[in-house]
């Protein structure tokens, strides 16, 4: 699987799934190229992790939770949205 991510891709998943897009699709984007690049992540499981809390992050979630990782992934991509 190729380690790429686009915009359209975020956007139509995310309207298809949960309805008007309401975060600045640019940051977010970039968001996730960031921190993917900060921690080594493959971007679609990094942008799933963030947007569904899905297991596909080895190591960021246990029985459901987030772990001390995981927390520390969701707030780099806090902080790379928000710059």
């Amino acid at each position: 699987m190729r380690n790429t991510i686009s915009k359209k891709f975020i956007i139509d998943y995310i309207t298809s799934n949960y309805g008007a897009m309401r975060h600045d699709i640019y940051r977010m984007y970039y968001a996730i190229i960031d921190t993917a690049k900060q921690y080594k992540l493959n971007k679609k499981d990094l942008f799933f992790y963030i947007i569904e809390r899905r297991e596909t992050i080895p190591m960021a979630t246990s029985y459901g939770f987030d772990t001390a990782y995981g927390r520390e992934i969701r707030n780099s991509f806090s902080n790379n949205y928000y710059k």
